[in-house]
């Protein structure tokens, strides 16, 4: 291929929770990038998977009468089952307790030791069960609670591993200084840089009273700490000691999507892990914002959780992605409501996209048979001029995770067309015998302009896309290595042979 690589991730899911909105969206994210560097030519890697130690899962599985490893073969199943239903079109699926896994993760720890970061010694702390968190007293302003989740905290003292991050921090705030881009975006790079000024303590990576874990090699009466055995899934999917080649393709050629609420985790402990064991850090760390509903705050106590598969099952998968991708700035917290949904896609699917192509195709069918010639003089300064700034601006902020922004492009070329079509009134046209060429030309070009559409918004709505140029007559949709080859007036085709034609995107009556 000889375009590059591009290696994008997932946070690995907890397997303890029901997959929701927020999974959907980061999933989603990826998905798209994933699709679109495709798109480009280039080696992709897409993994996501799911998070399957620790002692929340050991005390599910206790309640149930079941094997931790059976509770995760029945829940890792849900989130299988949602990723085929979003088109997710993932390379890898990892799951922690593969032995591929276990194996690199032995690996990436016996290095921390060689290289001298890992101890042992004891610990005591402040501990919530439900989170997996630990909290000095400093953290707790006075009340023995889980500032995450508002439970009571356990006391614990016990022998641990540590792993020496306190040595660490020079280097990491150095490597930040020097790379402000390494995590986006800017507001949580921030964020980022002054929690590490404000000086990093040496991590517990152990348990000795968890036994559904990694246990630490040559002493496993311990295994690792869920958080700590979770990071390293980035490396078992890169190949890390496995497969020297894909290692070299694709590390560090890394984009890390997480939820604001694991940030520190990747752009704190994540890197200096990296650092200690002399590998070179990802290229970026995003952290997207959360999801309300309805202007409320997502709970189950609430049961106002979205599912979306509830949501797919109603409004169709291709809505669904493009509300995720459309609706917010990447970064920022959105929200979400059925109103809006239907709102936003009846507007931008239904009224415009789908419009333009329905109207187009319907004209074809009627004033041409459905047979629309590539015309012998195919230039037009306006339309070329658009379609430049278009792939200009659609490069330039999806590199910088601008999803939003790259469909606001996009919708450049659909309003124009469905102007088009206005000014140039086809119907008017296709009274006067002597203007068959000037209909044909007009047809042709937007059709050719629906063909770039599909192939623009593929990453986004692939389903639909699919489904669009089938109904050009272009076949399946292929395997494209070359977006800019696509996307240009020199590549449709001698002629359009449309079906017969049908909305791509009906309108949801409320």
């Amino acid at each position: 291929m000889g375009k590059g690589s591009f290696y994008i991730t997932t946070p690995i899911y907890y397997v303890n929770d029901v997959p929701h909105i927020g999974h959907a969206y980061t999933t989603c994210a990826a998905d798209v990038l994933a699709r679109y560097h495709r798109l480009l030519g280039k080696e992709v890697l897409f993994a996501t998977g799911t998070d399957e130690h620790g002692q929340k899962i050991e005390k599910a599985a206790l309640e149930k009468g079941v094997t931790p490893q059976e509770l995760v073969d029945q829940v890792v199943e849900r989130f299988l089952d949602l990723w085929k239903k979003m088109d997710i079109s993932y390379d890898d699926f990892i799951r922690t307790t593969e032995e591929r896994h276990i194996r690199t993760v032995e690996a990436f720890f016996s290095l921390l030791n060689e290289k001298g970061y890992i101890y042992k010694g004891d610990y005591e702390g402040w501990y919530c069960v439900p989170c997996e968190t630990f909290w000095t007293e400093g953290q707790l302003s006075g009340e023995l609670i889980c500032p995450d989740c508002g439970r009571p905290l356990e006391k614990v003292r016990e022998e641990t591993y540590f792993f020496a991050l306190s040595r660490l921090q020079e280097r990491l705030l150095d490597y930040l200084e020097r790379h402000p881009s390494f995590v986006m975006p800017e507001s949580r790079y921030n964020e980022v840089v002054s929690f590490v000024r404000g000086g990093l303590k040496d991590q517990s990576i152990s348990r000795t009273g968890v036994k559904w874990g990694v246990p630490v090699p040559s002493d496993p009466g311990h295994t690792f700490y869920v958080w700590f055995d979770a990071l390293i899934n980035y490396l078992t999917v890169a190949g890390f000691g496995s497969d020297e080649i894909k290692f070299q393709t694709f590390w560090p050629r890394v984009r890390h999507l997480v939820g604001k609420d694991i940030l520190r985790f990747h752009a704190v402990l994540w890197p200096a892990m990296l650092l200690a064991a002399e590998l070179p850090l990802p290229q970026m760390v995003f952290a997207h914002g959360w999801w309300t509903v309805e202007g409320e705050k997502m709970s189950k106590s609430k049961g106002n959780v979205v599912d979306p598969n509830e949501v797919i099952e109603r409004y169709g998968v291709d809505r669904f992605r493009y509300f995720l991708m459309r609706e917010v700035t990447f970064g920022l917290d959105g929200d979400f409501s059925e109103k809006s949904l239907i709102e936003r896609t009846n507007a931008d699917l239904s009224d415009n996209f789908g419009n333009l192509v329905h109207r187009t195709s319907s004209m074809a069918w009627k004033y041409l048979g459905g047979k629309v010639k590539r015309p012998s003089l195919y230039q037009d300064e306006e339309w070329e001029k658009l379609l430049a700034e278009v792939k200009s601006s659609v490069a330039f902020y999806f590199e910088r995770f601008g999803f939003a922004q790259v469909l606001e492009s996009i919708w450049k070329l659909v309003h124009f067309g469905n102007r088009y079509i206005d000014q140039k009134a086809p119907w008017r046209l296709s009274k006067d015998s002597e203007k068959k060429e000037e209909l044909t030309s007009i047809l042709y070009r937007l059709l050719d302009c629906a063909r770039i559409l599909a192939v623009m918004v593929y990453p986004f709505c692939p389903r639909s896309c699919g489904k669009l140029w089938k109904a050009l007559g272009l076949g399946d949709f292929p395997d494209f290595d070359s977006w800019e080859r696509e996307i240009s007036w020199e590549s449709g085709p001698e002629v359009f042979n449309l079906e017969k034609p049908a909305p791509l995107f009906p309108r949801i009556e409320n």
